[in-house]
């Protein structure tokens, strides 16, 4: 079996694929990758990400097909690649453009930085179907908001007894709500994987791009909504989506289905006993109240 991707590694590499061929002068720091993929930033202007076996070079590879497709029709940046290749036969690595801002997670969206949202959300809607399937965006039937309410709803209890939340605000959502709120005819692509990390926020509280392409999908656009209702609060998600050109129905059944993923992810996190800072706070965050709490047509 061979060794997994190290710095090394990635040094080796880098002397082949950068301009200069500095690979051991350039400066690198390892950063979390996603699943089979080891990561480093190189220098201030790019990510090196190298495959650790097949499945995760498929999906490296897959990634950058699907961004390429995206990127010209949102209006937030995404990540360019600046070299990519095979660094071991049969193991793929990309070197991107790293982009600039910070995390969602510790920067506030502006107003401004919802409108780039709503670019966002209005953009992965206009892109053809029909282009994205053969490049491996997988089409993924909606979630039963139904059942996920009753799970949140076994959650909450256990939540409630433990001082981490109020069990009685989840009887917001009826099962009548849950009816009216089903998803809309038309699968449109979904990045599927928004979260605060994976928003990069200039000082002013703008939106400057997305990361983490790799879970892009056909189905439902309620998805990307409910990972913002937990990125950046369900007021600035459902203002964004709004925007965006989504009514009512399908912004409350983002709001719902990231409100009842905060919930399970909490208690996930306190079963496990990992450290549970980061989920309360997405929890809050999609529990925001707003003002389209009722289905309008």
């Amino acid at each position: 079996m061979r060794e997994p991707p190290s710095e090394d590694t990635a040094r080796r590499l880098l002397k082949t694929v950068l301009p200069d061929g500095d690979g051991d002068g350039v400066e690198l720091r390892a950063v979390a990758g996603d699943g089979g993929h080891a990561a480093w930033r190189v220098g201030t202007g790019h990510v090196l990400r190298l495959a650790a076996d097949g499945p995760a070079s498929r999906e490296l590879r897959r990634e950058v097909r699907l961004r390429d497709l995206v990127r010209p029709y949102v209006t937030v940046a995404v990540p360019a690649c600046a070299a990519a290749g095979e660094w071991a036969p049969g193991l793929a690595y990309t070197l991107d453009t790293r982009l600039p801002g910070a995390s969602a997670e510790i920067r506030d969206v502006t107003a401004a930085g919802e409108e780039d949202l709503a670019g966002l959300l209005a953009g992965l809607r206009t892109v053809p179907v029909a282009r994205a399937v053969p490049l491996g965006a997988p089409t993924v039937a909606p979630r039963s908001l139904e059942n996920l309410r009753r799970e949140a709803g076994v959650v909450a209890g256990r939540l409630d007894g433990a001082g981490e939340f109020e069990a009685a605000r989840l009887g917001q959502l009826t099962a009548q709500g849950v009816t009216q709120l089903g998803p809309q005819p038309d699968a449109v692509l979904v990045h599927h994987g928004l979260n605060g990390e994976r928003l990069t926020v200039s000082a002013d509280g703008r939106v400057r791009g997305v990361l983490g392409w790799a879970g892009v999908v056909v189905g439902d656009p309620a998805e990307d909504i409910a990972g913002l209702a937990i990125s950046v609060g369900a007021r600035a998600a459902v203002r964004g989506a709004t925007l965006a050109g989504y009514g009512a129905r399908v912004c409350l059944r983002g709001l719902w289905l990231g409100r009842c993923d905060a919930l399970v992810r909490l208690s996930a996190r306190l079963a496990d006993g990992g450290d549970v800072g980061l989920s309360r706070i997405r929890l809050e965050r999609a529990w925001e109240p707003i003002l389209l709490e009722l289905v309008t047509d």
